[in-house]
Protein backbone atom coordinates (compact mmCIF):
# COMPACT_ATOMS: atom_id res chain seq x y z
CA UNK A 1 0.00 0.00 0.00
CA UNK A 2 0.91 3.61 -0.56
CA UNK A 3 1.59 5.66 2.44
CA UNK A 4 -0.34 8.88 2.98
CA UNK A 5 2.82 10.89 3.07
CA UNK A 6 3.71 9.85 -0.49
CA UNK A 7 0.29 10.93 -1.80
CA UNK A 8 0.54 14.32 -0.16
CA UNK A 9 3.93 14.93 -1.63
CA UNK A 10 3.05 13.92 -5.12
CA UNK A 11 0.36 16.67 -5.59
CA UNK A 12 -2.60 14.53 -6.64
CA UNK A 13 -4.73 12.19 -4.66
CA UNK A 14 -8.23 11.32 -3.63
CA UNK A 15 -9.59 12.11 -0.19
CA UNK A 16 -12.34 9.68 0.80
CA UNK A 17 -13.08 11.23 4.20
CA UNK A 18 -16.73 12.40 3.99
CA UNK A 19 -16.51 15.00 6.72
CA UNK A 20 -13.34 16.63 5.39
CA UNK A 21 -14.62 16.94 1.83
CA UNK A 22 -18.11 18.41 2.69
CA UNK A 23 -19.86 16.03 0.32
CA UNK A 24 -22.83 15.81 2.68
CA UNK A 25 -23.17 19.60 2.80
CA UNK A 26 -23.03 19.78 -0.95
CA UNK A 27 -25.61 16.99 -1.28
CA UNK A 28 -28.01 18.82 1.10
CA UNK A 29 -27.55 22.10 -0.80
CA UNK A 30 -28.05 20.43 -4.20
CA UNK A 31 -31.15 18.58 -2.93
CA UNK A 32 -32.58 21.86 -1.53
CA UNK A 33 -31.93 23.64 -4.80
CA UNK A 34 -33.52 20.75 -6.69
CA UNK A 35 -36.57 20.74 -4.47
CA UNK A 36 -37.27 24.46 -3.88
CA UNK A 37 -35.59 26.33 -6.74
CA UNK A 38 -37.91 25.19 -9.59
CA UNK A 39 -40.99 26.59 -7.84
CA UNK A 40 -39.31 29.87 -6.97
CA UNK A 41 -37.50 30.35 -10.27
CA UNK A 42 -40.48 28.93 -12.17
CA UNK A 43 -42.75 31.61 -10.76
CA UNK A 44 -40.26 34.33 -11.59
CA UNK A 45 -39.73 32.95 -15.10
CA UNK A 46 -43.50 32.51 -15.61
CA UNK A 47 -44.15 36.13 -14.58
CA UNK A 48 -41.38 37.27 -16.89
CA UNK A 49 -42.82 35.18 -19.73
CA UNK A 50 -46.30 36.67 -19.15
CA UNK A 51 -44.85 40.18 -19.11
CA UNK A 52 -43.00 39.55 -22.38
CA UNK A 53 -46.12 38.03 -23.99
CA UNK A 54 -48.29 40.98 -22.92
CA UNK A 55 -45.63 43.40 -24.21
CA UNK A 56 -45.60 41.54 -27.54
CA UNK A 57 -49.41 41.64 -27.75
CA UNK A 58 -49.39 45.37 -27.03
CA UNK A 59 -46.71 45.89 -29.66
CA UNK A 60 -48.76 43.90 -32.19
CA UNK A 61 -51.86 45.94 -31.32
CA UNK A 62 -49.92 49.18 -31.74
CA UNK A 63 -48.55 47.87 -35.06
CA UNK A 64 -52.07 47.09 -36.29
CA UNK A 65 -53.38 50.46 -35.11
CA UNK A 66 -50.46 52.35 -36.61
CA UNK A 67 -50.88 50.42 -39.88
CA UNK A 68 -54.55 51.37 -39.94
CA UNK A 69 -53.68 54.98 -39.09
CA UNK A 70 -51.07 55.00 -41.85
CA UNK A 71 -53.58 53.60 -44.31
CA UNK A 72 -56.15 56.21 -43.27
CA UNK A 73 -53.54 58.97 -43.49
CA UNK A 74 -52.60 57.82 -47.00
CA UNK A 75 -56.28 57.92 -48.02
CA UNK A 76 -56.66 61.39 -46.52
CA UNK A 77 -53.47 62.52 -48.24
CA UNK A 78 -54.74 61.22 -51.58
CA UNK A 79 -58.08 62.96 -50.98
CA UNK A 80 -56.32 66.19 -49.99
CA UNK A 81 -54.14 65.99 -53.10
CA UNK A 82 -57.22 65.51 -55.26
CA UNK A 83 -58.92 68.46 -53.60
CA UNK A 84 -55.78 70.58 -54.02
CA UNK A 85 -55.58 69.61 -57.70
CA UNK A 86 -59.27 70.45 -58.16
CA UNK A 87 -58.79 73.79 -56.41
CA UNK A 88 -55.73 74.51 -58.56
CA UNK A 89 -57.66 73.69 -61.75
CA UNK A 90 -60.63 75.77 -60.58
CA UNK A 91 -58.30 78.67 -59.85
CA UNK A 92 -56.70 78.36 -63.27
CA UNK A 93 -60.12 78.25 -64.93
CA UNK A 94 -61.26 81.25 -62.89
CA UNK A 95 -58.09 83.17 -63.74
CA UNK A 96 -58.59 82.36 -67.43
CA UNK A 97 -62.25 83.46 -67.23
CA UNK A 98 -61.21 86.70 -65.51
CA UNK A 99 -58.52 87.28 -68.14
CA UNK A 100 -61.00 86.67 -70.98
CA UNK A 101 -63.60 88.90 -69.32
CA UNK A 102 -60.98 91.61 -68.86
CA UNK A 103 -59.93 91.31 -72.50
CA UNK A 104 -63.59 91.45 -73.59
CA UNK A 105 -64.22 94.56 -71.49
CA UNK A 106 -61.05 96.15 -72.85
CA UNK A 107 -62.13 95.47 -76.44
CA UNK A 108 -65.63 96.78 -75.71
CA UNK A 109 -64.20 99.89 -74.04
CA UNK A 110 -61.86 100.46 -76.99
CA UNK A 111 -64.80 100.05 -79.41
CA UNK A 112 -66.88 102.46 -77.31
CA UNK A 113 -64.04 104.99 -77.24
CA UNK A 114 -63.52 104.58 -80.99
CA UNK A 115 -67.24 104.99 -81.64
CA UNK A 116 -67.31 107.99 -79.33
CA UNK A 117 -64.38 109.48 -81.18
CA UNK A 118 -66.09 108.78 -84.51
CA UNK A 119 -69.32 110.34 -83.20
CA UNK A 120 -67.36 113.34 -81.95
CA UNK A 121 -65.62 113.58 -85.32
CA UNK A 122 -68.94 113.33 -87.19
CA UNK A 123 -70.54 115.89 -84.88
CA UNK A 124 -67.60 118.23 -85.32
CA UNK A 125 -67.70 117.71 -89.08
CA UNK A 126 -71.44 118.42 -89.10
CA UNK A 127 -70.90 121.51 -86.94
CA UNK A 128 -68.13 122.76 -89.20
CA UNK A 129 -70.22 122.00 -92.30
CA UNK A 130 -73.20 123.85 -90.81
CA UNK A 131 -70.98 126.74 -89.85
CA UNK A 132 -69.44 126.83 -93.33
CA UNK A 133 -72.91 126.77 -94.92
CA UNK A 134 -74.06 129.57 -92.68
CA UNK A 135 -70.94 131.54 -93.41
CA UNK A 136 -71.32 130.89 -97.15
CA UNK A 137 -75.01 131.83 -96.97
CA UNK A 138 -74.19 134.97 -94.99
CA UNK A 139 -71.50 135.97 -97.44
CA UNK A 140 -73.80 135.20 -100.39
CA UNK A 141 -76.60 137.27 -98.82
CA UNK A 142 -74.26 140.15 -98.11
CA UNK A 143 -72.93 140.00 -101.63
CA UNK A 144 -76.43 139.78 -103.07
CA UNK A 145 -77.62 142.65 -100.92
CA UNK A 146 -74.76 144.82 -102.03
CA UNK A 147 -75.20 143.87 -105.71
CA UNK A 148 -78.99 143.78 -105.93
CA UNK A 149 -79.85 147.39 -105.26
CA UNK A 150 -77.58 148.44 -108.11
CA UNK A 151 -78.85 145.85 -110.61
CA UNK A 152 -82.54 145.79 -109.88
CA UNK A 153 -84.73 148.76 -110.49
CA UNK A 154 -87.95 149.32 -108.63
CA UNK A 155 -90.13 147.51 -111.08
CA UNK A 156 -87.89 144.42 -111.04
CA UNK A 157 -87.74 144.49 -107.26
CA UNK A 158 -91.53 144.62 -107.07
CA UNK A 159 -91.83 141.73 -109.51
CA UNK A 160 -89.24 139.78 -107.49
CA UNK A 161 -91.14 140.39 -104.23
CA UNK A 162 -94.44 139.30 -105.75
CA UNK A 163 -92.86 136.17 -107.16
CA UNK A 164 -91.30 135.40 -103.74
CA UNK A 165 -94.65 135.90 -101.98
CA UNK A 166 -96.33 133.63 -104.50
CA UNK A 167 -93.68 130.94 -103.93
CA UNK A 168 -94.08 131.23 -100.17
CA UNK A 169 -97.86 130.86 -100.47
CA UNK A 170 -97.54 127.74 -102.65
CA UNK A 171 -95.19 125.92 -100.27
Amino acid sequence: MISPSILATEGFGLNFNLFETNILNLAVVIFGLYKFLPGFLGKILERRRQTILSDLEEAEDRLVKSSEALSQAKKELASAQQKAEKIRKDCQARAEAIRLESEKRTVEEMARIKQGAASDLNAEAARVTTQLRREAARIAIEKALTMLPGKLDEKAQEKFFKQSIKNIGVN
